[in-house]
Formats: C-alpha cells, structure tokens, sequence
C-alpha cells in the first residue's frame, strides 16, 4: 500500500510550481487532493492531468473564505473529510521596507498572512470537528496533518526581500502557535521553510531574470519544486505518533539566508 493512501488533501495554489509539485506527489503517494488556483483554464488542464477520481478542481483566491468553504466541502466529494491540507498559497516581493513598492504591501500581505490564517482556522475547525465524532484513540489510527510553507527568509531577515520575510516570519509564528494548540488532540502541524527554489515565484515578485540568473551562478544549481514536495510528503508518511515539526531545506551551496 502507498504511504498516503486513503488520505484527503487540500492544496491551495496548485496550477504551478510548488503547489502542483506537492499535489504530484500526494498523488503518487495514493492520496486524492482538492487542488485549487486562481487561473480556471489552467487548473482545469491540470485537473484532466490526473487520473478520473483523483482530484477536485476548486477556482479561486485561497485568500477569500468563500473559496476555503469550497475547498473543504470539495473534499467530501472525493470521499472523506480532508485530513491533509497543505497552505501553500502566497506570493512574494521584492524590496525591503525601503525599497519595495508599498502599493503591493496590503496584497501580498492579505495572500501571505491574513488568508493563511482563515485556512489555518478553518483547518483545524474542521478537524477537531471531525475528532469529535470519533473514538479517542482515532489520531492513531489516521493521521491529521496541517502543512504551511513558510521560508527560509522566515527565520533569517534577507534585506533584499524583508517585507515579504516579514509575512512569513508572521505566518511561522501562526504555525507554532497552532500546533502547540492541536498537538493535544492529535493533530500534526508542520513548517516547510524552502531556500531559493525555481518557480514562477520570482517573475510574480518582481525579480529580474538577471538577478536570479546572478543566484543561479553563486549558489546553484537551486531547488526544484519537487524537492519541496517530497519533504512534504516525507511529514505526513511518518506513523502518527511522529512529528516532524519544521524542516527547513536549502540548495546544498546557499550559504545566506
């Protein structure tokens, strides 16, 4: 049997880079994953990717409640409630608080911190819920994992990118703040805190291909987004009584942050 079998997740920002490189693996693993994205037309194309009965496509701004009540009553179409759900949403910025655009702050701040925290709540709503209906010792019998990627510039202030550092630093505190919670009932709250990874994260930001050409040059070769999700999947394989708190990962040559 796969290690993820009979699992339900929850992807949010899955139509490229790291969020469709983690719902690959969930997958290949035996979960089904709700996978979601902004973009309809390439979540559709991703979703028809996959075998029949492997995902459900939900479009929208993970940011919005609205699109995380769907997510998760899109998990009930794929069998269970979702018991994996993988914050992955978010976007990033270039610039200090000196130098970056203030015009972009509240965006990527309501992405980055203010939505991960309604699916943070909601998460762990919706699992302790489901606790409720079951016998005591069920978290040993089915895991719970409640998965955030977070960053290295999270735990290591990085002046060329501190506001968005500062959203993760904010989101990292949320994590352990969470799990202190739910580590009682059962339930796994793990970090993800990736290094330089090439993705579509850096054009998003705003990154010259020069700039990161530049990276490339002094630390690569980089992560890949499935580098990521196999740490993800790595987490939430282990038996239930393990916990794999916080993992931070980095290209092998970056010496900072």
């Amino acid at each position: 049997m796969t290690p993820l079998a009979n699992r339900i997740a929850i992807v949010t920002g899955s139509t490229a880079g790291i969020g469709l490189a983690i719902a690959h693996d969930l997958i290949a693993q035996g979960a089904k994953v709700v996978l979601n994205g902004r973009r309809a037309e390439k979540l559709r194309r991703v979703a028809a990717s996959f075998k029949p009965g492997a995902t459900a496509p939900v479009v929208g701004d993970a940011a919005e409640q609205s699109t995380i009540d769907q997510l998760f009553n899109a998990a009930g179409h794929l069998g269970a409630p979702a018991d994996l759900v993988v914050v992955n949403a978010g976007r990033g910025l270039n610039g200090s608080v000196v130098s970056s655009d203030p015009a972009e702050w509240e965006e990527m701040i309501r992405t980055n911190l203010t939505g991960a925290a309604r699916i943070l709540r909601t998460a762990a709503q919706n699992m302790l819920a489901d606790l409720e209906t079951r016998d005591k010792s069920d978290w040993q019998k089915r895991p719970r994992d409640i998965v955030v990627i977070g960053s290295v510039v999270g735990r290591h202030v990085s002046p060329f990118s501190s506001m968005y550092g500062s959203t993760k630093f904010a989101v990292h505190g949320l994590t352990e703040g969470l799990r202190r919670e739910l580590a009682p009932k059962g339930i796994r709250v793990t970090l993800i805190e990736p290094g330089f990874v090439v993705s579509e994260f850096q054009g998003v930001a705003g990154y010259t291909d020069e700039w990161f050409e530049g990276v490339v040059d002094r630390i690569g070769p980089v992560l890949e987004p499935a580098d990521v999700a196999r740490a993800v999947t790595f987490a939430c394989s282990q038996p239930a009584r393990v916990h794999v708190g916080d993992m931070l990962i980095r290209p092998t040559r970056q010496d900072y942050p």
